[in-house]
């Protein structure tokens, strides 16, 4: 008897439903624990209070990857504007899928949602982070067709920088 693959669903978050808040907050956890993502819990902090936040956001939103059911992967956006391009365009903040969903393709799907989304919204381009020793992230984002920001070779690459307050 042959067997089925697992059906993959790509959906946006309703950060209303409890289902969806629960999955995003484990997801997010999940990726917060890992090395590339802190290697640290959440605080109990973001766990009370991020689904409300991001609801509370104009142009955020979150796409749940389920695998027969099951959340296995997370892409949190937020639409913004550029300036240079006079367009929207949609920042991918958090993108993670669980260990043990990895290397199925489940990140290349999610990414083609977020692009489709990022269209409806008239995006035009996506943006993120990623960290340099992150190999398969980088792997993928590159055959997704990212690649290191620059205007002018001669001023280098843009760098992602921060200032906690």
């Amino acid at each position: 008897m042959a067997t089925q693959a697992p059906a993959l669903v790509i959906e946006r978050a309703d950060y209303a439903d409890p289902r969806d808040a629960a999955d995003l907050i484990a997801l997010l956890d999940a990726y917060a624990r890992d090395p590339m993502g802190g290697g640290e819990p959440l605080s109990d902090h973001a766990r009370a209070h991020c689904v409300e936040g991001l609801a509370a956001t104009p142009g955020a939103f979150s796409l749940i990857a389920r695998r027969d059911g099951e959340a296995v992967a997370l892409a949190t956006c937020f639409t913004t504007f550029s300036t240079f391009i006079a367009a929207p365009l949609v920042n991918i903040h958090d993108f993670a899928v669980v260990r043990q969903a990895r290397e199925e393709g489940i990140g290349r799907a999610l990414m083609q949602a977020v692009e489709s989304e990022a269209l409806k919204r008239g995006a035009a381009k996506l943006t993120l982070e990623v960290l340099s020793g992150n190999a398969p992230a980088r792997a993928l984002y590159a055959a997704c067709g990212f690649s290191d920001y620059q205007l002018d070779p001669t001023a280098g690459q843009a760098m992602f920088w921060q200032k906690r307050l």
